[in-house]
């Protein structure tokens, strides 16, 4: 393994004229270069001597700055560190272009593997819980604790407000809603995914708006964003399809970290009924419920999950 460290304003290496990704106060950006595949890793370092490691994965169309508002607030209890999957945030494309879950969660294995700091507190959302969940069965050796945040679990009666979304896997699609949305603004579309995301869009700050709109004005700009997109949606399509024992359900009763499970009643792309199911297939779980929360409900109520967090952390310790 190879590390670099960036400076806070970095340039993506595809394109010199791609717009430098955001690093927030107290947070450092480096690349991991792993065979046929490059990691941005984010970092917000301890506040206490020996803390444990923590590793954060994003959801789909995120990157690692969707932990920014919760790292600082756990910095007392690890160290943590969140992973831009490949093809997402400062990552570019795998080389052998898999973007299924399980691609993705043996990128995350590799980055914990090659950087020798397992065993990690793992937290995950949305497509991030679904990898989270499936690196904690398959190695449980790298996990001491398990977060998720709306994690991307089969459900037999899917939202209607998650169709879109999951229409992005149907080939061709993509296609046909680029062309739909071409005349749509960087601010247009990111205030649409507020709508999408958030429980209630007006808590977003016009600072944090500003900072999302510049953001999706850098991914625009990215050659492999809409493949990525594309790819990684048919692989939660393609994962949730699965049965036996590779279906995800049947992955996450094989889980055997505490883990805690946070679900917001206002989730339009995980529905609030699945916490029920999820408490009882993860065999040593607790489940905290936000009712006004979206599907970010890190970044939403970010003091809250934190609380919750601490206390799992705190009686992992004393366990």
């Amino acid at each position: 393994m190879s590390s670099t460290e960036l400076p806070e304003s970095v340039a993506a290496a595809v394109d010199p004229r791609v717009s430098p990704v955001r690093v927030a106060e107290g947070e450092t950006l480096r690349s991991v270069a792993l065979p046929g595949l490059t990691l941005a890793v984010r970092s917000r370092s301890a506040t206490v001597e020996g803390a444990p490691p923590a590793l954060y994965v994003h959801g789909l169309g995120g990157s690692s700055q969707n932990w920014s508002a919760l790292m600082p607030l756990l910095a007392d209890r690890v160290d943590g560190e969140a992973v831009d999957l490949p093809g997402f945030g400062d990552s570019p494309p795998p080389d052998d272009g898999d973007y299924s879950v399980t691609g993705h969660a043996r990128a995350v294995i590799r980055l914990l593997d090659a950087g020798g700091r397992g065993p990690v507190h793992l937290f995950g959302n949305s497509l991030g819980g679904s990898v989270a969940t499936c690196v904690a069965a398959a190695r449980p050796d790298l996990v001491r604790t398990l977060t998720l945040v709306s994690p991307a679990l089969p459900e037999i009666r899917v939202q209607r407000s998650a169709w879109p979304t999951a229409l992005m896997a149907v080939p061709g699609m993509t296609g046909l809603l680029g062309r739909l949305s071409r005349d749509w603004t960087a601010e247009q579309r990111t205030r649409g995914i507020l709508a999408l995301c958030y429980g209630d869009p007006s808590l977003v700050s016009e600072e944090e708006l500003g900072h999302a709109v510049r953001e999706m004005e850098r991914r625009l700009q990215l050659p492999y964003f809409w493949d990525a997109m594309t790819r990684s949606t048919r692989g939660i399509v393609n994962a949730y399809t699965l049965g036996g024992q590779h279906g995800l359900w049947r992955r996450a009763e094989r889980v055997l970290a505490p883990t805690l499970l946070v679900y917001g009643g206002r989730d339009q792309l995980v529905a609030y009924r699945m916490a029920r199911k999820a408490s009882a297939a993860f065999r040593d779980s607790r489940l905290l419920t936000l009712p006004d929360a979206g599907h970010v409900a890190m970044m939403e109520y970010p003091r809250e999950v934190a609380r919750a967090c601490r206390e799992l952390i705190d009686d992992y310790d004393r366990s």
